[in-house]
């Protein structure tokens, strides 16, 4: 049975979106009767990350938050993943729906034995409706950005391999861009489309495409 650890921290209006538009997600693992971890708010530190990786088999690893170059960060921004304990990562897939990690942190976590890390090598940047923040599966133009990067992981959770779990989620990227160029032109619209394709551009697959969590 396939393990999936999830970290959703939410202390910020970034990591709030980031952490409800996941839960389906989560829904759909627990009904699958996949062995999760939910790793909610305070619990979304390095202690208890570490905790659960050394007593259970954990197959994916969802780290949902803030991010850099070489961290990846958890509750109010406190480094969980960082070059220092990288190897937690090893035989794992590990997807960080968070800036910029997949540019020092991924590379260095597929040299010492990940199985594959998806991420983004730069900013990920989606934009939200301040006047729903309180609702936001409600937010249509959240919903944009936050759709397709849950997909790579509805993908693997139905046993993709990452590489096709890559390739579903820039698809679906490209859906938005094209339904945008073909509404109503906005300079929000043409704001949303740059950073839609920003998005699908720097997100990147490290490692092993054909891997699955199963």
């Amino acid at each position: 049975m396939a393990g999936i650890l999830f970290t959703r921290p939410e202390y910020d209006d970034t990591t709030y979106y980031l952490s409800h538009w996941i839960k389906d997600t989560i829904d759909i693992a627990r009904a699958k009767n996949m062995k999760v971890f939910d790793l909610h708010q305070e619990r979304s530190n390095d202690k208890e990350v570490e905790s659960i990786l050394k007593k259970q088999s954990i197959s994916l690893l969802v780290f949902n938050g803030h991010g850099s170059e070489d961290t990846i960060t958890g509750h109010k921004n406190q480094p969980i993943i960082t070059m220092e304990n990288v190897q937690h990562l090893k035989d794992k897939i590990t997807y960080a729906i968070a800036c910029s990690s997949a540019k020092i942190l991924g590379p260095k976590s597929v040299a010492i034995g990940a199985s594959s890390y998806i991420g983004y090598d730069d900013d990920f940047i989606f934009f939200y409706t301040p006047t729903i923040i309180t609702h936001p599966l409600n937010d249509k133009t959240a919903e944009l950005f936050l759709k397709p990067s849950t997909e790579i992981v509805n993908s693997l959770i139905k046993n993709n391999t990452v590489g096709e779990s890559l390739r579903r989620s820039k698809a679906m990227f490209k859906e938005h861009i094209t339904k945008l160029l073909h509404s109503e032109v906005s300079r929000e619209n043409t704001t949303m489309i740059r950073y839609l394709w920003w998005d699908m551009k720097h997100q990147v697959a490290l490692g092993k495409m054909d891997t699955t969590i199963g």
